[in-house]
């Protein structure tokens, strides 16, 4: 899984963030994915007949690691970074890469540095506080090959963390009878 680390970091790292309006993606089909407000694993769910998450690496990072535009969503903190694939049907849908504030695991939310192979937004969409918002979007893609990328804050119980997702070329949001 190394791999997508060294393919899909890079894409992330450079992607240039812009609110959806800026995009006129709003009522398409791509648009109807990046701007989903709820589970985005829940609904990847709908799509396969076997959904998995793996585990490419976890650790924790000084908040000297972080870029000025993350510190600017979640505070300058030390956090946990997670960085996982999405799988439907063992096919890579999504590279995601989660920033989690150390501030933010503890109390109900330290079983957040637990989750292993268990999709985030499982956990975080169980709770009736959980929002999102700061939502942004990103085409790293090329001309061959379109690519897009969002990246959110969530919030639950108060609590912030930073989630960028790399949409890989066999996610469905790149198929037209993905919409619903």
């Amino acid at each position: 899984m190394s791999k997508f680390k060294q393919l899909y970091k890079p894409l992330l790292d450079g992607a240039k963030w812009q609110l959806p309006d800026h995009l006129g993606i709003e009522g398409t089909e791509i648009g109807h994915w990046l701007l989903e407000q709820e589970s985005l694993s829940r609904r990847f769910q709908r799509h396969c007949d076997a959904f998995t998450v793996s585990l490419i690496e976890q650790v924790k990072i000084p908040r000297s690691a972080l870029k000025d535009d993350e510190r600017a969503l979640i505070g300058d903190a030390d956090c946990l970074m997670r960085k996982v694939i999405l799988q439907g049907d063992g096919q890579p849908w999504v590279f995601a890469r989660t920033l989690i504030p150390i501030s933010t695991l503890t109390g109900q939310e330290s079983d957040l540095e637990q989750l292993g192979e268990m999709p985030l937004g499982f956990r975080v969409f169980t709770d009736r506080s959980a929002r999102r918002d700061a939502l942004e979007v990103a085409d790293v893609g090329t001309a061959h090959q379109p690519l897009w990328a969002r990246r959110s804050r969530l919030w639950i119980n108060e609590k912030p963390l930073l989630v960028a997702e790399l949409f890989l070329a066999q996610a469905p949001i790149y198929t037209k009878e993905s919409q619903c």
